[in-house]
């Protein structure tokens, strides 16, 4: 495949180093080396995330299940809640 775009960052002397240090030992250009630990890293993203989205199925499965299950017996909960921390606040308080 042809190399035909261009990009550059800013780098530490010694990552600088480390990596035509790594490039030396493989026999192979630095951009070469790049190319595969991008590309490397880039796979193993994809696969993570393919693996995150098949888990979040699984529990999105699992919670679609107990949907309006729930019964609280008190169908003005919502409604209440300040009223009902206020006092929960208060009897600790007084503790």
């Amino acid at each position: 495949m042809a190399k035909d775009e261009v990009y550059s960052w800013r780098v530490t002397r010694e990552m600088k180093a480390a990596l035509e240090d790594a490039a030396r030992r493989e026999r192979a250009s630095v951009s070469s080396l790049l190319e595969r630990i991008v590309r490397s890293s880039l796979d193993a993203a994809r696969r993570e995330g393919s693996q995150d989205g098949a888990e979040q199925r699984r529990l999105h499965r699992a919670a679609a299940r107990l949907i309006g299950t729930l019964h609280g017996g008190n169908a003005r909960r919502a409604e209440q809640v300040r009223q009902t921390v206020r006092a929960r606040l208060a009897r600790r308080r007084a503790r």
